[in-house]
């Protein structure tokens, strides 16, 4: 039987410390991706400035890996990679600007790289997914943030 998040936070406030690090631990332990959000808690929940630099310097290690002249087919894999990466990555962070902010640096980066990518389909069609994704994200923000995400966006279209 599953308890509610109500109950388990009152169960978590009754254990002792020490058991408490035990449990975080196991949890880590268990999937990658709780370790990585444990990561996030623990070391960059304070200054997501530092956070986002991370997350930008591992797209442009991962942009700095992709052989433009390889095959368009293996390119569209590795693109696909970067996304996950920074949709995973947002959703830790769970701040609509961040997430239109890290989408608009990978179109950027895709634009300004040497792909070929006009000529395949799929990769013309993924970063018009991730076009209409920032529009769908600033339209979501306060006026004053929009227009300057919307000023952002017009090199990109």
């Amino acid at each position: 039987m599953l308890n509610s998040i109500h109950d388990i936070k009152k169960e978590l406030q009754l254990l002792p410390d020490k058991r408490l690090v035990e449990i975080v631990a196991t949890l880590a332990r268990y999937k990658k991706d709780n370790k990585e959000y444990l990561n996030y808690l623990l070391y960059y929940a304070d200054s997501n400035d530092a956070y986002i630099n991370a997350i930008i310097e591992e797209v442009d290690t991962q942009f700095a890996a992709i052989d433009v002249n390889a095959n368009l087919y293996f390119v569209k894999k590795s693109l696909r990679k970067i996304l996950r990466i920074i949709t995973k990555y947002s959703r830790y962070i769970d701040d609509k600007s961040i997430s239109a902010r890290l989408l608009i640096y990978f179109c950027r980066k895709l634009n300004e790289s040497e792909i070929p990518y006009d000529n395949n389909k799929m990769i013309v069609n993924m970063y018009q997914q991730q076009i209409k994704k920032i529009n769908a994200l600033i339209d979501g923000l306060h006026e004053d943030f929009q227009h300057d995400f919307k000023s952002d966006m017009k090199d990109l279209i």
